[in-house]
């Protein structure tokens, strides 16, 4: 029994693991990888046609993004997913087809022009399409039989309507061992979806830890701090522009929205409209509102057995095409318009901070988490500008984030998550910074537990307990920091002093000793680096 490392090691996308046993390959998901450590999309570091069996913990893109190019390059085997998993990937891998093929036309007219070979996309809608042929569905804690010695068991990790932490047992020679793959869990109380399910048996355990190292800002009301942010924004004349992602979070506005209309907590201009700029978003959202049966909480359910639209109020609004996108700016009536993509890398949300970000009446709403090397977090990180579409343009609108409003469960609960699995599991913490993931395995090391961070294509050996090839990690690019190229040094220094900002938070209520002690070496470290 092997397991491969091949995405999401130390970075926060593009997860990828593969099991081997009795002979067979067994991905967990496919996803694409983006941002500062992105290796290049178009490589695999395995052979697709080897590949047995994919299982997919969820539709977002960096667990599933890549599944059409295996499909592309030869992969002829089982797809397993959750049913409402596979009703999302079907429009959402036919949208990241389109992106690919808009993508490869926009760099082919620049290659022709520059006398350079032109490219092809990683995949198109043709392979998209061609993916769902393979796609077997299951519910929440069915187990699946995927070949002799290996069954695999869904159980719902409270992320995305449908995402899944994964159970698979395995037995070969006599040996039975029990892997556990986290998934993207999810944060507790958010609306729509269910808090995520604890699991209390692994041998192994393959675990994210996406907000690792810090938790979320805790927020009173989350209806009520939005219309406070959408009646400030408005009453001065400007839009409430919201990057996010087309499936989950969309919706979760939504039902936020809904609850201000319905209670009228926007008093400046109490029927505004709301935009979805996002055709992808419109599609999820039927999808959100279709047989959701096993998969909502108790509130939605109960919402759904009233016959209250979750979805629908006055003034909500769908664009389709690119022209009614582009009349959204030319009409300076003051509005919501929520687009994709959440992270401001691809799609409309661009166009809609070219023409909103200089504009200080305006507000930008950050709602999940921004990786690092995006527009979305060199925002927040403070730029006072930002090149699109070749234009520099000032930031002047109003910067906020969110935070409450995350789908991803913070320290505190991935902790409590863990606590769950009995003292002789072994922790691979993965979907994480590179800062992070190894010091969210060191506090599973304090808690008893054995774990670490693997690198890209490390490879363990389950049966012996011991790694089999050390893996690596890729070179990070340059990113855009506060308006400067800066480098990975740099970065990293960034990274730590706002883990270091987390510690002093959590320091509060210690002894006065400790704290002062801790005060005194900081200092003279700041004295040492500044000489």
């Amino acid at each position: 029994m092997k397991l491969s490392f091949f995405g999401a090691d130390q970075c926060v996308t593009g997860s990828c693991h593969c099991l081997e046993v009795n002979g067979k390959k067994i991905l967990v998901d496919c996803g694409l990888q983006q941002g500062r450590d992105e290796i290049d999309n178009r490589e695999l570091p395995f052979a697709p046609n080897t590949i047995d069996y994919v299982l997919i913990t969820h539709a977002h893109i960096d667990h599933s993004g890549r599944v059409p190019m295996l499909v592309k390059q030869g992969f002829a085997g089982q797809i397993w997913t959750t049913r409402l998993t596979a009703d999302l990937l079907e429009i959402m891998l036919a949208d990241s087809a389109h992106i690919q093929e808009s993508d490869a036309q926009y760099e082919n007219r620049k290659n022709q022009r520059a006398g350079r070979p032109l490219v092809e996309p990683i995949y198109t809608v043709e392979d998209a399409q061609r993916t769902l042929e393979y796609i077997h569905t299951c519910e929440y804690n069915q187990t699946v039989r995927l070949c002799d010695g290996v069954t695999a068991t869904f159980t719902d990790a409270g992320h995305l309507l449908g995402s899944a932490s994964i159970t698979v047992d395995l037995r070969e020679d006599g040996v039975e061992k029990t892997i556990v793959f986290s998934g993207d869990i999810g944060n507790i109380n958010q609306p729509i979806i269910r808090d995520p399910i604890p699991l209390d048996r692994a041998d192994y355990v393959v675990m994210e830890s996406t907000y690792g190292d810090r938790n979320h800002t805790e927020v009173w009301s989350y209806t009520s701090e939005l219309a406070k942010l959408i009646d400030r924004t408005l009453g001065r004349g400007g839009n409430v522009v919201i990057p996010a992602f087309a499936v989950g979070r969309t919706q979760e506005i939504l039902y936020f929205i809904h609850r201000i209309k319905m209670e009228g907590l926007v008093k400046s201009i109490p029927d505004f409209p709301v935009y979805i700029d996002s055709p992808l978003a419109g599609k999820a959202t039927g999808i959100f509102a279709g047989d959701l049966r096993g998969y909502l909480d108790e509130e939605a359910m109960d919402l759904v057995k009233s016959g209250a639209a979750m979805f629908s109020f006055p003034g909500l609004r769908l664009t389709e095409s690119v022209e009614e996108s582009k009349l959204l700016n030319a009409d300076r009536t003051p509005k919501v318009i929520i687009s994709a993509s959440g992270m401001c890398d691809a799609g409309r949300i661009r166009h809609h901070l070219k023409y909103n970000l200089w504009r200080p009446e305006c507000t930008i709403v950050f709602v999940g988490f921004q990786s690092p090397g995006t527009l979305g977090r060199n925002l927040l990180e403070g730029a006072k500008s930002v090149k699109l579409f070749g234009e520099d343009v000032a930031v002047r609108a109003e910067i906020e984030n969110f935070q409450g409003l995350s789908s991803h469960a913070d320290r505190d609960h991935l902790i409590d998550w863990a606590r769950h699995f009995p003292a002789s599991a072994e922790f691979f913490v993965v979907h994480g910074d590179r800062e992070v993931a190894p010091y969210f395995a060191d506090t599973l090391v304090k808690l008893g537990y054995k774990a670490h961070a693997p690198q890209y294509t490390e490879v363990y050996d389950l049966t012996a307990g011991r790694k089999l090839e050390t893996g690596y990690l890729p070179e990070r690019k340059k990113v855009v920091f506060g308006g400067a190229k800066v480098s990975s040094a740099y970065q990293r220094l960034v990274a730590v002093g706002k883990l270091l900002q987390e510690v002093i938070a959590r320091s509060k209520g210690r002894a006065n000793k400790d704290l002062a002690n801790f005060a005194d070496q900081l200092k003279q470290l700041i004295d040492r680096f500044e000489k």
